[in-house]
């Protein structure tokens, strides 16, 4: 018998910008957040020190929290990765990002 797949991850890290509400064609809403996450351990010669992740909430509580978090907010969320597929100009595009499941405020960002 083979091993169940699993699709889990979680993170911790800072948001770039205010999360923001999309209104998708079909009418659905989605709020959207990019997560700035440092890289840990051997980087295998790369220079690069974080990751800049796009993360999705669609729903549940972990939405009233995300509403209220903030650029520089420190967050920590839980979910899946996701392939999305949509229209855009040029024909059929896709996106990979956080499906949030799970999230909480870890430190608020230093006001000023």
């Amino acid at each position: 018998m083979a091993p169940a797949p699993v699709n889990e991850v979680r993170l911790r890290g800072r948001l770039s910008q205010d999360p923001e509400e999309r209104v998708l064609p079909s009418g659905d809403s989605v709020w959207t957040f990019r997560l700035v996450v440092g890289r840990t351990g051997e980087r295998s010669g790369s220079r690069q020190t974080v990751d800049v992740l796009d993360c999705a909430v669609w729903s549940g509580r972990v939405l009233r929290s995300a509403t209220s978090w903030r650029t520089g907010d420190v967050v920590e969320v839980a979910g899946a990765v996701r392939r999305r597929f949509f229209r855009a100009a040029g024909g059929a595009a896709s996106r990979v990002e956080i499906e949030v499941a799970s999230g909480r405020l870890i430190r608020r960002a230093a006001s000023g």
